[in-house]
């Protein structure tokens, strides 16, 4: 690896939106774990990896902000303290990120079983492996200042480290590459899976009174598994282009718009989550809107949907079934309906 490259040094407006950036994931990761507190109801399996992943997130974002606050420069015990949160929690969010990605590939595609035993085993993995190599790093004094060249103003790895290279991959970057590629590929193999199911269930629907009602939902659920790998890799890109560029010891690594991109690619993932399944998922958003507008505008947003206690518009019996299976985040094999979104 070349010499370091010096300094990058941050301007008052990129320091601005990184800071924007990091409150909008805090306050994005803070509403979807509130949602999954308030309504017991929303608490499907693929919810509660979503809640982990947005503790993952919520404590990355927070030291972000401290470290871009406090711009360090130069190793302190508070460089060091921020630079190992901040790491643990960015690596537990790629873990958790893949967990996801993983569950919704074994319940639609493999049509496992999935128990208790698959969430404990990511819980091991997501939690264990992001922190054992943690503490290895500072046990090490592998974290440390990092001059902002792979950083937006927090720490991370040590520069004077003479391994660094091995440390900046142990403690994100090959996870993060891993990401670019296991993410993809899980997410298309489900598409293709849906897709097959949806052209199998078109030969029924002629003789299925409820089937054409299924498309509209489960076509906006299909566009939130495209997004999903879309958003995480547009995020994330920018953080590894500028890794590249240090290796290269290019300076165009202290380019202010890559700057930018980097700070806001990663803190803002809890912001996106927060988007794609609290904002653009219809139950959870209606709710929202009842709580926020003391029940009086949550009656217009009702409006053709039924009464507030049912959240459905009465129905025959088979009708009012129906709903409930499709309501549900977490299809049995060979159902058409992706996992996470209640669009």
């Amino acid at each position: 690896m070349p010499a370091p490259l010096p300094p990058t040094r941050l301007l008052a407006a990129e320091r601005g939106a990184v800071l924007l950036s990091c409150a909008l994931s805090c306050a994005g990761s803070a509403l979807l774990l509130c949602t999954h507190a308030q309504w017991p109801e929303l608490r499907t399996r693929p919810r509660q990896l979503l809640l982990h992943l947005s503790l993952a997130d919520l404590l990355s974002a927070l030291s972000y902000f401290y470290g871009v606050l406090r711009d360090f420069e130069r190793t302190s015990w508070d460089c060091v303290l921020q630079g190992a949160l901040s790491t643990f929690a960015n690596t537990s969010s790629f873990f958790w990120t893949m967990a996801i990605a993983l569950y919704l590939y074994l319940t639609i595609v493999r049509g496992s079983p999935t128990g208790t035993g698959l969430l404990w085993g990511f819980h091991a993995v997501s939690w264990g492996v992001p922190l054992a190599i943690t503490v290895a790093a500072v046990a090490l004094k592998k974290i440390g200042y990092d001059a902002s060249n792979v950083s937006v103003g927090w720490c991370w790895v040590n520069l004077d480290a003479e391994d660094r290279l091995l440390w900046m991959l142990l403690t994100g970057k090959v996870w993060e590459i891993l990401a670019y590629v296991t993410l993809p590929v899980l997410y298309i193999l489900i598409k293709k899976h849906i897709n097959r199911a949806h052209a199998a269930l078109s030969e029924y629907r002629p003789i299925l009174p409820g089937a054409p009602a299924l498309q509209p939902r489960a076509s906006v659920a299909d566009k939130k598994l495209i997004l999903i790998p879309v958003i995480f890799i547009f995020l994330r890109i920018w953080s590894t282009v500028r890794f590249v560029l240090t290796l290269c010891g290019s300076p165009a690594v202290q380019n202010s718009v890559l700057v930018v991109l980097h700070g806001i690619g990663n803190t803002f993932q809890g912001g996106a989550n927060c988007i794609m399944f609290v904002l653009c998922t219809r139950v959870v958003r209606a709710r929202l809107l009842a709580l926020l507008c003391c029940g009086h505008c949550g009656e217009l947003a009702w409006a053709g949907q039924g009464s507030p206690s049912s959240w459905q518009r009465p129905q025959p019996h088979g009708d009012r079934d129906r709903d409930k299976d499709k309501d549900k985040d977490v299809p049995g094999p060979g159902q058409t309906k992706p996992l996470l979104p209640s669009t």
